[in-house]
């Protein structure tokens, strides 16, 4: 299995001595997003940064793992939210790098459906053991619910 996208960059007006950060990515599904960097490094605020990308990425996977495992259990869920966050840090090496993650998601089951909190950390650390995106990373990942 294999994935593609389409990033694009053009120059535009900017000061001299700067160039414009903003970019369009084009995925595989034909969705396009404005993507910039983040305004810490002279990036556009209102656009998507990567540091954000890589975040939604991890959020998004460790979501559908969830829920994945959800339905095997047949434990069905009525809702499901992740309020995440992500830190730049520099590693040993001096070079920045996102070093930690966090998760807080928030899971609602149908009513009736009684889920114990063992049970609820159990799926959790099978959804992030089972992420494709969590082991693709080489930071630390925190999962609070």
């Amino acid at each position: 299995m294999s994935f593609r996208l389409q990033t694009r960059w053009q120059a535009s007006d900017t000061p001299e001595g700067e160039f414009s950060r903003d970019h369009h990515i084009t995925f595989g599904s034909g969705q396009t997003i404005e993507a910039s960097s983040a305004p810490e490094y002279k990036g556009n605020p209102a656009m998507v940064n990567p540091e954000e990308s890589l975040l939604a990425a991890l959020s998004s996977c460790h979501m559908l793992t969830f829920l994945a495992i959800a339905h095997l259990k047949r434990l069905p869920v009525k809702s499901y939210e992740d309020c995440a966050s992500a830190e730049l840090g520099k590693r040993d090496s001096g070079k920045l790098a996102v070093t930690y993650m966090q998760l807080n998601p928030t899971v609602e089951f149908m009513d009736g459906v009684e889920v114990s909190r063992d049970t609820l950390e159990k799926m959790h650390e099978k959804a992030h053991a089972n992420c494709f995106i969590a082991n693709s990373l080489d930071c630390e990942v925190e999962i609070r619910f």
